[in-house]
């Protein structure tokens, strides 16, 4: 586990998901029987493994990569590292005949990302990328209603994500400085348009163009050292995406926006025979047949209590921890050879919609992608 000491790295991955594991006595497998889990810590300060070692029982954690790819009992290379330094990391890691799961981006551009993939299946390396978004409740719930024929044809997807991350100098930022330089990997449409690309493609269909806007809106902000720092990367954008089917998805994402909604994130999908409204956990659906009459009267407050017009869908069972889910799923898909629809590929078409989506907002205009195969072009993503 390659940068375990990190924010994600420690409380999604290590804690959550493989300690979790551990826990449960490993993961189960088609057979009946279990897998178990070990952990190895890899990072730069060997200080702050052994203190995570030790409070979470742990025996193996070294500083040197190279030694841990070296040794054959470890099988699975995880990669939480900043952007930047994954891709290294991972060719490492594809050199060493490890099955390698990663968080995403998978890397700094479509050219790079596609490699990855490329270089993975000349090794037959067993490859996997973190869709977490996929597995919340709220969009497992949502998935349930498609998949039921719930919506009707669907129509249109708008989301909104984020919240106020305060600039550092009154308070502490909640996100590391590196965020907001774009010359360290930073910025809102490198770090959520592979998460958006991931869940269109997989609830709604694949996105067949991008028109974006990046913003920065706040210029300087305050790093961990309390010193003013000039921000490069963007902290807000607000984007179009054109879906097969002709669904329309609008998504704005923002580190500069106070939260007047039930989640962090929402998305309200409507349909011709119903819409439904879901966040992380909840989802709230209004069917054809319970939609209220609204008339447009200005000279008129309207009394109508829109909100209650809603019907909270249940869950119906237990979700867990969706890291942790992925997890097991990527695990029974080494060593059980289980499906795996998750892979560098798919990691590569999120590089690529955060790559695009950065170009539409330099140029201004909307941008078409095209479909992404071991076969394309690295640098425009159309097949040869």
């Amino acid at each position: 586990m390659n940068g375990a000491t990190g924010r994600m790295g420690y409380r999604q991955h290590l804690v959550r998901s493989i300690l979790a594991i551990r826990e449960q006595g490993g993961v189960l497998l088609a057979d009946g029987t279990r897998v178990q889990v070990e952990p190895i810590l890899v990072g730069r300060s060997e200080a702050k493994l052994a203190e995570l070692a030790a409070k979470h029982g742990i025996e193996h954690y070294t500083t040197n990569l190279d030694e841990a790819l070296a040794d054959p009992r470890w099988q699975i290379y995880a990669d939480f590292l900043v952007t930047k330094a994954r891709a290294a990391a991972i060719k490492k890691a594809i050199a060493a005949g490890k099955a390698i799961y990663t968080e995403k981006p998978t890397a700094e551009s479509f050219e790079e990302a596609l490699e990855l993939a490329r270089l993975a299946q000349a090794a037959g390396i067993k490859n996997g990328v973190v869709h977490d978004k996929l597995y919340l409740p709220g969009l497992q719930k949502l998935k349930r209603l498609i998949d039921s024929g719930f919506f009707g044809r669907i129509l249109s997807v708008r989301g909104e994500f984020g919240y106020w991350v305060f600039e550092g100098d009154w308070q502490p930022a909640q996100r590391p400085s590196w965020n907001y330089r774009a010359e360290d990997g930073g910025g809102i449409i490198v770090d959520m348009f592979p998460h958006w690309s991931y869940v269109l493609e997989n609830l709604f269909g694949r996105v067949e163009s991008v028109y974006a806007k990046a913003v920065t809106h706040i210029p300087s902000r305050v790093d961990e050292q309390g010193e003013e720092y000039l921000a490069t990367a963007d902290d807000a954008a607000y984007a179009v995406f054109e879906l097969e089917g002709g669904v329309v998805a609008q998504l704005n994402s923002s580190w500069t926006v106070r939260v007047n909604r039930d989640e962090l994130v929402e998305f309200q999908v409507d349909g011709t025979h119903g819409s439904a409204v879901v966040g992380l956990f909840g989802c709230k659906i209004q069917p054809r047949n319970a939609t209220p009459k609204p008339v447009w009267n200005p000279d008129l407050a309207d009394a109508n209590d829109y909100d209650a017009d809603w019907i909270e869908s249940p869950g119906n069972q237990e979700f867990e921890n969706g890291f942790k889910t992925q997890w097991e799923e990527f695990i029974r898909h080494v060593v059980d050879d289980a499906p795996n629809h998750y892979d560098f590929l798919a990691g590569a078409r999120g590089v690529l919609l955060a790559e695009l989506g950065l170009a539409s907002s330099e140029q201004g205009r909307r941008i078409e992608l095209p479909v992404v195969t071991l076969e394309a072009d690295a640098l425009t993503g159309s097949a040869r």
